[in-house]
């Protein structure tokens, strides 16, 4: 074999190399989790994030949670998709496949996620945990999403007025529609994984945190949700909807609307008033030093007695 022959070859696999090292960064052992992060410096945050909220799952589900799943943090759209191998909304920003025990996360160097990085690694952390729960069987929509929500603790102001709207123009969704979220668009998916929400915290609230294990260990047994609703919360889950949506309508209607809005003028209101003043006070505090230093660069001196200049005075002492 030629020397320039040789050469081409030694490229070729450098090359080789060199995607293959980009296409999947060299995976990171931690105690509980494996990750896959293209860019490294996440890793330990995520970790201890996804440590603690293992912590809370354990104790919630009465689960020992005993695997470790794969996490891949993203750069790169096409590892993004073929990582997820199918359909994604273009709004989503990470997935968990329980199958696979691994969760895809586009990373936020390249991507505007809507959420911060901790919030999405609790929540994808917690399908993979209600997925192997429940076994061969699965959890409804809204009890995954609504119970990745409750234990990433994501509810905000914005969710609050989505559900205010929701109720004014009769938005509200049935959990059968929730079943179909990834075809919503985004305004619509956010009032479906906010009543979902809704609904997980209602009956931690309402029927204590073993209903929720109850729940997925009955459904792992292959009964139906009607069944495992009734020996969650001793309701049907028709009846449980109905229970559900009155409570949606008492909390959400128009005064809360306007309370919501009202408090969110307030308080831009305030943030206005307080950044004026401290503007103001910055602005006394620089006013006062350059006075101050004016007075230390003034040419203006006036000593002794301007009739009689040479006149000796108490205010020059060096003519003594």
């Amino acid at each position: 074999m030629c020397l320039c022959k040789r050469t081409a070859v030694v490229l070729c696999l450098v090359l080789t190399g060199l995607s293959l090292s980009a296409a999947e960064p060299q995976p990171v052992q931690r105690e509980h989790f494996t990750f896959y992060f293209d860019n490294p410096r996440y890793i330990d945050a995520a970790d201890s994030v996804l440590t603690q909220t293992r912590r809370r799952l354990a104790e919630l589900l009465d689960d020992s949670l005993s695997y470790r799943p794969s996490i891949y943090l993203v750069e790169d759209i096409k590892q993004f998709k073929k990582l997820i191998r199918g359909r994604f909304p273009d709004w989503g920003a990470a997935a968990a496949f329980s199958q696979r025990q691994l969760i895809a996360i586009k990373s936020p160097d390249k991507f505007n996620l809507g959420k911060s990085l901790d919030e999405l690694l609790a929540h994808e952390y917690t399908h993979l945990v209600v997925s192997h729960k429940t076994g061969f069987h699965e959890a409804p929509r809204w009890f995954h999403e609504g119970m990745a929500m409750f234990v990433s603790m994501e509810w905000r102001f914005s969710d609050n007025l989505a559900m205010n709207r929701a109720a004014i123009f009769g938005d509200f969704l049935s959990f059968r529609d929730i079943e179909n979220m990834n075809r919503f668009g985004e305004g619509k998916a956010h009032v479906a994984y906010a009543q979902s929400y809704l609904a997980v915290k209602y009956i931690y609230d309402n029927y204590g945190r073993k209903s929720l294990a109850v729940l997925l260990d009955e459904l792992s047994q292959g009964k139906n949700l009607r069944a495992a609703m009734l020996a969650s919360t001793g309701a049907t889950m028709p009846e449980f909807e109905n229970e559900f949506h009155e409570y949606l309508t008492k909390r959400f209607n128009i005064m809360t609307l306007f309370m919501d809005t009202m408090f969110f003028w307030l308080g831009l209101a305030m943030i206005v008033i307080i950044a004026t003043f401290l503007r103001y006070r910055k602005r006394r505090k620089y006013y006062k030093q350059w006075e101050e230093e004016e007075k230390l660069h003034s040419t203006d001196f006036d000593y002794g007695d301007p009739d009689n200049p040479e006149q000796t005075d108490d205010d020059e002492p060096w003519r003594s």
